[in-house]
């Protein structure tokens, strides 16, 4: 059966996030969708990200509140489940609020879609990180069948898996067009530091490595290396991310999984000398210890399983990807300091910028 967006309705749960409004905005784009249905908490993201569009409806609450899972039509098409707790250092910090928003939410949604007859696809951003080996050795690309370790560095970690694996439950009971769709690490324009709400840490603001170091570098400032830069990362670009979530709904088959990877493995090292390249920050590198909570060391994901069954491979090299973020970062400026400013009282340093 071909599958299409036309004319149909799509729920993007985490629609106002950074991976899930770009989402939102190519499917309005380029794939005539009838209606497009946001729900997010907004605890990691803003507003301001929701497209503006008639076809799209936008509800403010967590799929955990059983008032807000009852707002979800019964004939919609096709379902996006990507909000999380962002991220891991937060989930460390309290693993309960992660157990709120990342792992009861995957529950009762799941819950809640298997009585639905209309539903083409589900797909579910998993998590890279949760099954590559922890190795700071030379990495081997991870496969889709990789073997899950039942010792994690995270609550957050824990909970993507946990969401696979009650989508498989929910897929096998009750046939639950169920797609898992593995992340790697994603970058790109509209990712906001500080989104949302407090969330216990520094990182509210320091979200992730990439829009971190471009915000230090356009400001002069020596890029931080945890463990001096030797880890390695798949980075992918966030216009990659959302076609290839298109592709597992499109494409996809129910029970499987897909890695949305590039297959590159790019160090944190050459990383910051890319971004420092770009803004012309002299200000250079700064090596830092390890994090004390973090074994990932070094990974990337296989491409293979993608390329073949959903015909998805990421267009979008690391520089030119780079070189774009860096430059929506540069004319976003104002808005980014804005939405940090938020968090002055539990963050001092963000004053630096204000």
């Amino acid at each position: 059966m071909d599958l299409s967006f036309v004319n149909q309705k799509v729920l993007v749960v985490g629609g106002a996030g950074f991976v899930g409004s770009n989402l939102c905005k190519l499917l309005l784009k380029d794939y005539e969708p009838a209606e497009v249905l946001v729900i997010d908490n907004l605890l990691s993201a803003e507003s301001c990200n929701v497209p503006i569009d008639d076809r799209v409806n936008f509800i403010c609450g967590s799929i955990s509140d059983d008032k807000v899972l009852d707002k979800i039509p019964d004939d919609i098409n096709y379902v996006f489940h990507l909000a999380c707790y962002h991220g891991n250092q937060s989930s460390i910090e309290d693993p309960l609020a992660d157990h709120e928003n990342n792992t009861l939410t995957s529950l009762k949604l799941f819950n809640r879609l298997y009585r639905y007859s209309g539903i083409k696809k589900v797909v579910y951003a998993a998590a890279g990180c949760a099954v590559a080996e922890k190795t700071y050795d030379t990495a081997s690309a991870t496969a889709e069948d990789a073997p899950v370790s039942l010792f994690h560095d995270s609550p957050y970690s824990i909970s993507k898996l946990i969401g696979e694996m009650y989508g498989n439950y929910f897929f096998k009971l009750h046939k639950l067009p169920f797609v898992k769709a593995r992340f790697q690490n994603v970058y790109g324009p509209g990712e906001i530091l500080g989104a949302g709400l407090w969330r216990g840490t520094r990182h509210t603001v320091w979200r992730n490595v990439t829009p971190t170091f471009i915000w230090k570098s356009l400001h002069n400032e020596a890029l931080p290396l945890d463990n001096g830069g030797i880890a390695t990362r798949d980075f992918i670009y966030v216009e990659d991310m959302a076609r290839g979530l298109i592709a597992c709904a499109l494409k996809g088959d129910p029970g499987e999984t897909y890695n949305l990877a590039t297959g590159v493995e790019t160090s944190i090292w050459d990383l910051a000398n890319t971004i420092n390249s770009y803004t012309g920050n002299e200000a250079g590198i700064s090596v830092e210890k390890p994090r004390d909570w973090d074994n990932s060391g070094k990974r990337f994901g296989t491409t293979e399983k993608s390329e073949a069954q959903l015909g998805f491979r990421a267009q979008v090299s690391i520089q030119d990807g780079i070189k774009a973020t860096v430059e929506w970062t540069r004319n976003n400026q104002e808005k980014i300091a804005s939405t940090m400013e938020k968090h002055v009282h539990f963050l001092p340093e963000v004053t630096k910028y204000l």
